[in-house]
């Protein structure tokens, strides 16, 4: 079983300057999308949260990142106010334009604190941003009857490279969590693929080849050497993979539209949304193991 050597090594799939032009179309649409609505609407993809409180959580989130890059440490709370003469939008806004302010003043190379060690510089926190307030932004506008504005296949593509790598691989190991039964998925989007596996060993997600036929579904007899998952190669694509390039057996394999599998990774669209092929019970653990990384 990995533990987390082969994982994706956390670099961004987009250009450092996109990733901030993003998250200031990101930041505007979540406040246009809210301005004039009820805050107290539940928001369904997160429950227990309303869309003021989402949109709080944002604006909290921007805030809390620039105080910990001024101070050097991590903030105890991650909660801020408005001032009471200013709307949550404006709150969100002004946190915005400090936060996009800082980030661009740095390049995305230099060392600064975050809480991934693999990557302690401002290039993770251009690409955190962007799919905190993206996923949010998606809330909200569901929560309000809205149609969803597209993501774009470059930034859906980097976070599911993200997911995969920081959630699924890093938080899962930091909290401890593993999962009952050994078991493997490729994701497969916009001519991309990446495995993730889990089991009582841990949890590891990395990128493989994405031609046809080096990431196989199948299992039992269909699969060289039988069942034992500890007995499968990995390709090594990118650096991502330490195995010998023999291939990849895999129990299941999701497909979609690289916002679908975004968003379904994310917890924010149904199975319905994405093709499923294999085994429905691994599947069912990557999900069940992505909500509680990110929740």
């Amino acid at each position: 079983m990995n533990n987390g050597s082969g994982a994706a090594r956390g670099h961004a799939l987009v250009d450092p300057g996109r990733l901030l032009d993003v998250l200031g179309v990101e930041s505007e649409l979540l406040a246009a999308c809210a301005h004039d609505q009820d805050p107290d609407l539940a928001v369904p993809s997160c429950p227990g949260l309303t869309v003021g409180e989402t949109v709080r959580h944002v604006a909290s989130s921007y805030r809390m990142v620039l105080a910990w890059l001024r101070d050097g440490y991590r903030p105890r709370t991650w909660r801020e106010d408005p001032r009471p003469d200013e709307s949550l939008t404006d709150f969100l806004r002004s946190g915005a334009r400090r936060l996009l302010a800082e980030l661009a003043a740095h390049e995305p190379d230099e060392p600064c604190p975050t809480w991934w060690p693999t990557e302690a510089n401002y290039g993770f926190w251009r690409r955190r941003l962007v799919h905190e307030t993206t996923v949010h932004r998606v809330d909200v506008q569901s929560a309000l009857g809205q149609p969803l504005a597209p993501v774009a296949d470059d930034v859906a593509l980097d976070g599911v490279d993200e997911v995969l790598s920081l959630w699924f691989t890093h938080r899962l190991a930091v909290l401890g969590v593993t999962g009952p039964r050994r078991g493997s998925v490729a994701v497969r989007t916009g001519g991309r693929v990446w495995v993730a596996r889990g089991g009582p060993d841990g949890t590891a997600g990395w990128r493989a080849a994405p031609e046809a036929g080096q990431v196989r579904v199948g299992g039992g007899a269909d699969r060289p050497g039988g069942t034992d998952q500890s007995d499968v190669d990995r390709s090594d694509v990118d650096g991502q993979g330490p195995g010998s390039g023999a291939g990849e057996w895999v129990d299941a394999e999701v497909s979609g539209s690289p916002m679908d599998v975004y968003l379904w990774l994310w917890g924010r669209l149904p199975n319905r949304a994405v093709h499923v092929t294999g085994d429905d019970d691994a599947v069912a653990q990557l999900w069940a193991l992505l909500r509680l990384a990110t929740r």
